[in-house]
């Protein structure tokens, strides 16, 4: 298996919201997954926030994008927008 090929599956995505634009070429995304409790077992909702890198500055608030990591671009900046899923309500 090749050095690139191994890289690639590596990598991981993840898909959010857009919950602000922090800076130039710059998106605050929210990921929320459920985990189940460990003692009543109900599903619970947790969320990160993650800064991504926006190179065209596509994204508005409320879009759902695809994010993927990628090497640090900053001091918190680890992610990259892949592909925006859906645009949000604007208004």
């Amino acid at each position: 298996m090749s050095e690139a090929t191994l890289k690639k599956r590596m990598s991981q995505k993840k898909v959010g919201v857009v919950v602000g634009t922090s800076g130039a070429k710059t998106t605050k995304v929210r990921v929320e997954r459920f985990i189940q409790h460990p003692v009543y077992k109900r599903f619970i909702r947790r969320s990160k926030t993650y800064l991504v890198h926006d190179e065209n500055e596509a994204c508005g608030v409320g879009d759902k994008v695809e994010i993927v990591e990628t090497r640090p671009l900053s001091a918190r900046k680890r992610w990259r927008l892949r592909q925006i899923i859906a645009k949000g309500v604007s208004g």
